[in-house]
């Protein structure tokens, strides 16, 4: 029965015994709508002592019984019991100090190679598109928390606890990021679980009247892959394929945001997807909102550029700013995807006068150019490709990264399309060494001719320019972590300037495709002094 005819079965007697205000609250209440979903944002009061301030949150990693509103309960491995994890926010020259504590249970044996899925209970820390520290117990994704063994949990051992301290340059551009485990082999299972979170670097874009105007709102969209209330062990190079992808916006299917018409939101839009590319549009039969960018992976545009389409490769990051137009219901929609990622509803009383869009902002990065370029003719190639039936069991294919410094082959004189190691990764060999102060250009590109098949690339440490997109060059060039590039007849091809900068220390490059990258899609990247 609904409510209303609950109601309206109760005596007359019993209705007028109840205050007619307390009866009001209670209509409002069964009728509100559910406040647009928000992940914690916690505070961290400032450790004291000398220097910058210290920004602390711990990170409690464990196996949870999460309930998705839109989809149900499941269980699943999380930061801090909530999908995504904890929202976090730091400014240019604090130190972001995470305690993380791995309270999964012991890692199952593994038999395979490398190159295949495992430890699932093991992490560590990425902060996606940071420029920091790849080193020591920063941004170090070589480094491994692993959970308490068979031995030690039946010892009643305490769970192990973990530290990452990030030191953020004061320099570092205000933007939106992200952070997700990072362990070879386990990296895809763990973030279609929802092991993801957000980082927001504060600084001077924050400050134009017309952005510290508008809501500021998380759009943390993950991609999950749950059959039977939890996530299936990665046990197959088809694991993929017989589980449909269920896409929540900050852990809800579908939910709700209220804009008033005149109003103006600020949406940090983070694709914390592994393996879908998303081309987004916010459409509604009486038109689409159009989608103002102002960042891309956390860098600021020199203008907002007004969109109807917005394109995010796995693990990039866009900074839009909305204005509520004609009142109706309009969806957030990715093309290819059945269902609405969220729904926008413009309602309300107008705001009047309309709020502003700012015409110009604060550059979040100096544009690099050729003459910037340290060694002219020294260009470097990433190519992704793909081999298939190279392999015995469950995980036949091979996912190379070739070019000009790929992983050596096992036997050079042999069919490297059959070779166990060609363009694999291996931890022990070092594909580019890069020295600091130098710019260098790099063509990344996929053979692959099934447009649906994607590649995104990414390089930690160091922003890039992306300068040509299929040999067609950008005007004005953008700044990126992360690089879509979908196959086809050819496929995509990108090209970007870098400079490295600040920080040495080993870390990877790789395809974002995140089933691809546990396969062996990466390669080793060592930044050293010039």
């Amino acid at each position: 029965m609904s409510r209303r005819s609950v109601l309206s079965a109760l005596p007359v007697a019993a209705l007028a015994a109840v205050p007619a205000d307390i009866l009001t609250a209670r209509r409002r209440m069964a009728t509100a709508p559910a406040p647009f979903p928000q992940p914690a944002v916690p505070t961290s009061p400032p450790v004291p002592g000398p220097g910058a301030q210290v920004v602390e949150q711990t990170l409690d990693v464990r196996l949870t019984d999460v309930l998705v509103p839109g989809y149900g309960r499941v269980t699943t491995r999380t930061y801090n019991g909530t999908i995504p994890g904890p929202t976090l926010r730091v400014r240019g020259g604090q130190t972001l100090r995470l305690t993380h504590v791995n309270g999964l249970p012991p890692n199952p044996p593994h038999t395979g190679g490398r190159n295949t899925p495992h430890r699932p209970n093991s992490f560590n820390l990425h902060t996606h598109g940071m420029h920091v520290s790849p080193s020591g117990d920063a941004d170090n994704v070589l480094r491994e928390f692993a959970p308490r063994t068979v031995d030690e949990a039946a010892a009643g051992a305490p769970e192990p606890r973990y530290v990452t301290t990030v030191q953020i340059p004061a320099g570092h551009p205000a933007g939106t990021y992200w952070y997700h485990p990072h362990l070879h082999g386990a990296i895809a299972e763990q973030i279609v679980g929802g092991m993801t979170g957000v980082i927001v670097v504060e600084g001077d874009i924050d400050e134009i009247p017309e952005i510290r105007a508008a809501a500021d709102i998380v759009l943390c969209i993950n991609e999950l892959k749950l059959k039977d209330g939890k996530v299936p062990a990665f046990t197959s190079g088809g694991w993929m394929a017989g589980i449909p992808s269920t896409f929540t916006v900050n852990g809800t299917v579908n939910p709700t945001l209220r804009l008033r018409p005149g109003e103006v939101q600020r949406w940090r839009m983070v694709a914390a997807t592994a393996f879908t590319a998303l081309r987004l549009q916010v459409v509604a039969e009486q038109g689409n909102l159009t989608m103002h960018q102002i960042a891309q992976d956390g860098v600021t545009l020199t203008r907002p550029v007004a969109l109807d389409l917005l394109d995010l490769a796995m693990g990039n990051r866009a900074d839009v700013l909305v204005r509520g137009d004609a009142p109706g219901r309009y969806e957030l929609r990715a093309d290819g995807l059945p269902g609405p990622m969220m729904t926008v509803e413009v309602a309300g009383d107008p705001v009047e006068p309309t709020m502003a869009l700012p015409a110009s902002l604060p550059p979040g990065r100096p544009f690099l150019d050729d003459g910037d370029i340290t060694e002219p003719g020294a260009d470097r190639e990433v190519v992704f490709h793909t081999d298939e039936r190279v392999f015995a069991g469950a995980f036949p294919n091979a996912f190379r990264v070739l070019g000009t410094h790929p992983t050596p082959a096992a036997d050079p004189g042999g069919d490297l399309t059959r070779d166990p190691a060609y363009g694999l990764f291996d931890p022990q060999y070092t594909n580019h060494t890069l020295r600091l102060g130098t710019v260098e250009r790099w063509t990344v590109r996929t053979d692959e001719t099934m447009p649906a098949h994607s590649h995104p690339f990414h390089l930690h440490t160091n922003q890039v320019l992306l300068t040509h997109r299929n040999g067609r060059r950008l005007d004005p060039p953008v700044w990126h972590d992360t690089i879509a590039l979908a196959g086809g007849a050819p496929g995509d091809s990108a090209t970007f300037l870098v400079r490295y900068e600040d920080f040495t220390g080993r870390t990877i490059a790789h395809c974002h495709q995140l089933h691809h990258e546990d396969l062996g899609m990466m390669q080793t990247v060592d930044y050293v002094e010039r």
